[in-house]
């Protein structure tokens, strides 16, 4: 009898040993070359705000893994599969950041990216003969994708929040020009009862602030999308407060 305890003891240790223990929540980032360019390694010198969020919570109570890539859209970021790579390791009570947008004004059908959703978030599809991939595809809206990463994500009993495209340096008079895939990325997030976080407003709103000349001389070098590592850090930084304010029982003390 005692034989039986000591080997049943030891066979619970052996499995259990073998089980992953997730001793804190991942914040997943998904998204486009604004939230990690190239290696996410600044070789450029141009930054995604993504690359810097970590110096700005508290790392001891959350894993950043930063997925994001540049040049995709919400609809090419799963045709090629990196959804289902961060979909298949999401555990209870992680996070995933999702931000799209920039990518999803392209060409729906090309021999170059075929990377465009149809706009809006309506429910309309499109059928093609996608000249990239020689695939036949069902291409949906831009609010509809947002909407699976949301459903997707919930059902591995995760946390999503929608984050709208960060602004770009684009002015009209002394305003930044706003873009509408921002409000279709809240009435999505609002659709599916995810959080969101309006940081194309509240990015558009700091570079009014700072003013145009200052923003274009010292935050953006070689286009009006991508900003350097001064422009990143600003991001991140308002990205880090925005979770600061969402926190409740769903989503941990994450900010430093």
């Amino acid at each position: 009898m005692t034989n039986r305890i000591i080997l049943s003891v030891v066979s619970l240790w052996i499995i259990t040993s073998f089980i992953p223990i997730q001793d804190k929540p991942t914040l997943y980032l998904i998204g486009d070359s604004t939230v990690k360019n190239g290696s996410g390694q600044g070789a450029d010198k141009l930054w995604g705000w993504g690359s810097i969020l970590a110096d700005y919570l508290d790392t001891s109570q959350v894993r950043v893994v930063n997925k994001a890539i540049g040049g995709r859209s919400s609809r090419t970021f799963i045709t090629e599969g990196r959804w289902k790579s961060v979909h298949d390791n999401l555990q209870p009570g992680d996070i995933v950041l999702i931000q799209f947008g920039h990518n999803d004004g392209g060409a729906i059908n090309d021999d170059f990216r075929a990377r465009g959703t149809i706009k809006g978030n309506g429910e309309e599809f499109m059928e093609i003969d996608n000249l990239l991939t020689k695939r036949r595809e069902v291409v949906k809206s831009y609010g509809w994708y947002l909407r699976k990463y949301i459903a997707d994500t919930k059902a591995k009993g995760a946390t999503p929040i929608v984050c709208s495209l960060v602004a770009r340096n684009q002015w009209d008079g002394n305003k930044v020009k706003r873009s509408d895939y921002a409000k279709w990325a809240e009435e999505a997030a609002k659709q599916e009862g995810a959080y969101f976080i309006n940081l194309h407003e509240l990015v558009a709103e700091k570079y009014e602030k700072l003013g145009q000349g200052y923003v274009t001389d010292s935050l953006f070098l070689e286009d009006h999308t991508h900003t350097n590592r001064k422009g990143a850090t600003i991001n991140a930084q308002i990205v880090a407060l925005a979770l600061s304010l969402l926190q409740d029982e769903s989503i941990p003390s994450l900010v430093k």
